[in-house]
């Protein structure tokens, strides 16, 4: 990457993105190959020493530390306390990054958004002149991720690179200058952003003859009618069959509306009839334990299944089994069920929580963000498994920060501002089901009432 250019880094999970990374940043050492910086051949043996070099990177999962604050996570990042904004190259960018994030706030209690950006606080805080964004804006709604984009050009604008790891092609074309294709830890593609199509990078992450077909819109093709009432909200009822978005700006109370659903915290006029399984937003920190094996996390999600639970006795060697038929089944690619969760990609990570999950064989089914940091193909596969689930009966429920994905793939609409929940309009296009994201209609009707 150069200064004054934001260099995209795109392939399937598992392509070799954010290893390349981590070597970048001083946390793997190369097996070959040479790394340059500033025209000159450098030895990174530690993350020490790229910060030395002023790269920083924000990670694809967060890495600061609930039980401090947002001052003292800062700090930590630092190496030292008491770092003045002055000194900081983009004194500008870390100041509007700043806004809305008191420095005595604990971590564990902000939005995830609001960690997102602590995450690349913490980074140009070191002083950064080059920036490692991997998956920045999975977890940002589209107003976050435009502000985000505006800022990353400002950043470059004073002469900064970014090398930015993101799923989502329109992304690319709408926020780099150049693109990188890595597919198996080869380049597939390198060259200026202008000269390439969605299709184009498409094609060369994951092969011309699979290309075709992988997102298709939500229908009702296929099922029959909807099946008996699972939840209720106030007035509306949802019932088994149906495949039901869920559409909010951060902060607007669509987390507590989902989870409240899920059994795990309370929201006005939720009502929930029969078995439910979730699917958290943070696979890492509340889906898996990353140092267990697989099989071990398959145990812990299920509970007493009677597979392999009996008493205070489990058979391991009936829960291996088992997971090794979902390891197959959901095409996750893993040396085996013993294999620590950990070391598995991040579209196999969520493919473990999935089939955990469907496992559970629930009435309903709630996921949040589901296809976060997934490449094209995993994300295909990952719609199919929820309109399966659905076509079988199973109430699905899913919110995603990304509103393409919430149209494309439900049937259905549920909008959160402010707590209150409504439906959409059957057909709703982008544009409406923004405004209500972000309250246009009602604040027009107050307008009206208030002029009465």
């Amino acid at each position: 990457m150069a200064p004054g250019e934001v260099h995209a880094l795109v392939g399937e999970n598992g392509a070799g993105k954010s290893t390349l990374m981590h070597i970048a940043y001083g946390m793997m050492a190369p097996d070959a190959g040479s790394i340059f910086v500033d025209g000159r051949e450098v030895k990174l043996g530690s993350p020490r020493d790229a910060r030395a070099l002023s790269i920083g990177m924000v990670h694809q999962h967060f890495t600061s530390i609930g039980g401090l604050t947002v001052g003292e996570n800062i700090a930590l990042g630092v190496g030292r306390w008491g770092l003045g904004v002055g000194e900081l190259p983009s004194a500008g960018v870390y100041e509007r990054l700043k806004a809305g994030l008191s420095p005595e706030a604990l971590v564990r209690d902000l939005t995830v958004a609001q960690r997102q950006r602590l995450e690349i606080l913490k980074a140009l805080a070191t002083g950064a002149k080059m920036l490692l964004l991997d998956e920045p804006t999975a977890v940002l709604a589209p107003p976050e991720v435009d502000e985000l984009f505006a800022l990353v050009r400002e950043f470059v604008g004073a002469g900064g690179a970014v090398a930015l790891i993101t799923h989502k092609l329109q992304e690319v074309l709408a926020a780099s200058d150049r693109v990188t294709v890595l597919r198996r830890g080869i380049v597939t593609l390198s060259g200026a952003t202008r000269e390439q199509t969605d299709r184009s990078l498409a094609q060369a992450m994951i092969g011309q003859n699979q290309v075709a077909g992988s997102r298709q819109q939500a229908t009702g093709e296929g099922r029959g009618a909807p099946g008996a009432v699972t939840v209720r909200i106030n007035e509306l009822e949802l019932r088994g069959g149906e495949l039901v978005g869920v559409a909010a700006v951060e902060g607007n109370g669509h987390r507590e509306m989902l989870r409240a659903i899920a059994g795990l915290g309370a929201f006005p006029g939720v009502q929930v009839t029969g078995p439910v399984a979730f699917v958290p937003e943070d696979r890492t920190t509340e889906g898996l334990i990353p140092a267990m094996s697989i099989t071990e996390n398959m145990v812990l999600g299920l509970g007493d299944d009677p597979r392999w639970a009996c008493g205070t006795r489990l058979d391991w060697r009936a829960a291996r089994a088992r997971t090794a038929e979902l390891i197959e089944g959901f095409d996750i690619v893993a040396p085996g069920p013993d294999v620590p969760a950990g070391a598995l990609s991040g579209g196999n990570q969520q493919k473990i929580v999935l089939a955990r999950a469907l496992e559970r064989h629930p009435a309903l089914l709630v996921l949040e963000n589901p296809t976060r940091g997934l490449d094209v193909r995993t994300t295909a596969e990952m719609h199919r498994r929820l309109r399966e689930a659905s076509r079988a009966g199973v109430t699905v429920i899913v919110y995603s920060t990304d509103l393409d994905e919430v149209l494309e793939l439900a049937e259905r609409v549920l909008v959160v501002w402010k707590g209150e929940v409504r439906e959409a309009a059957r057909g709703a296009g982008r544009r409406d089901v923004g405004e209500m994201m972000l309250g246009v209609e009602q604040r027009q009707r107050s307008t009206v009432n208030g002029q009465r």
